[in-house]
C-alpha cells in the first residue's frame, strides 16, 4: 500500500493456479498499484474466522474498489480473499522497500485522543513507514461460518525491514507492546512477509 495517497486500500487473494490469469491482468491494470507475493501468518485467535485461508497470497494495492470486486468475480476466485479499505492515515513517511505488513484489531472503539496517542507511539518506531486505519471485507463464494466481529477496527503497519521476517515480526511485537503501555490494546490478526515484488 505504499505509493500515492489516492490508494484506497489493498486486496489479498490466494496464490495458486487459479490466480495466474488474475495476476497477469493486474500487472497491466491501471487501478492496481504495487503487487507482492507474500506468505501469511494468522494469529491463533483469528484462525477460526478464516477456515479457508491460504499460506501464500498475492497482495495488491488498488485505487478502485468496484474494479477489484469485478476482477475477482470475473476470474472465478472461490478461495477466501480479503479486501482492506483505507479509512484513515495515521501517518506516512517515505519507504525504500516494503518488507512486512502487520494487521491488528482493537476490541474497543477508541476516541480521537487515544488514536492520536497511538499514532505518536507508532511514529517513533523508525522502521514503520506507514500506519493506517482500515476496514476489512471478506470475499468468498461461501461466507465463513463465523463473522469476524472487529472488521471495522483494524490498524495496518507497513514495515521497512532489514534482516529477516522473524526480526520484522519481533519489531512489530515490540511496537504493539509500546502501544499497550498507553492503554490501547492491539491484537494481531495476520502478518504478511513479502517474498517478491511482482509489479
Amino acid at each position: 500500500m505504499t505509493g500515492s495517497r489516492d490508494s484506497v486500500g489493498y486486496v489479498c487473494t490466494p496464490h495458486g493456479k487459479q490466480s495466474e490469469q488474475l495476476l497477469d491482468y493486474w500487472k497491466k491494470a491501471e487501478h492496481i498499484g504495487e503487487i507482492y507475493f507474500v506468505t501469511a501468518t494468522f494469529a491463533e485467535e483469528s484462525i477460526p474466522y478464516f477456515p479457508n485461508k491460504a499460506n501464500h497470497y498475492i497482495l495488491a494495492s488498488f485505487t478502485n474498489i468496484q474494479s477489484v470486486l469485478d476482477d475477482i468475480s470475473k476470474h472465478g476466485m472461490d478461495r477466501l480473499s480479503f479486501m482492506f479499505s483505507l479509512s484513515s492515515h495515521l501517518f506516512e513517511r517515505t519507504a525504500e522497500k516494503l518488507n512486512y505488513i502487520s494487521l491488528y484489531f482493537t476490541k474497543y472503539a477508541y476516541d480521537d485522543g487515544e488514536m492520536g496517542d497511538l499514532a505518536n507511539v507508532i511514529a517513533r518506531r523508525d522502521k514503520v513507514k506507514k500506519a493506517s486505519l482500515v476496514d476489512m471485507q471478506i470475499l468468498a463464494s461461501e461466507q465463513p461460518k463465523f463473522t469476524f466481529p472487529y472488521s471495522k477496527n483494524l490498524i495496518v503497519l507497513e514495515v521497512e525491514g532489514e534482516r529477516t521476517h522473524q526480526s520484522d515480526q519481533k519489531y512489530c511485537e515490540r511496537t504493539r507492546r509500546d502501544v499497550a503501555r498507553k492503554g490501547i490494546s492491539l491484537n494481531n490478526l495476520v502478518s504478511f512477509s513479502i517474498l517478491e515484488k511482482l509489479k
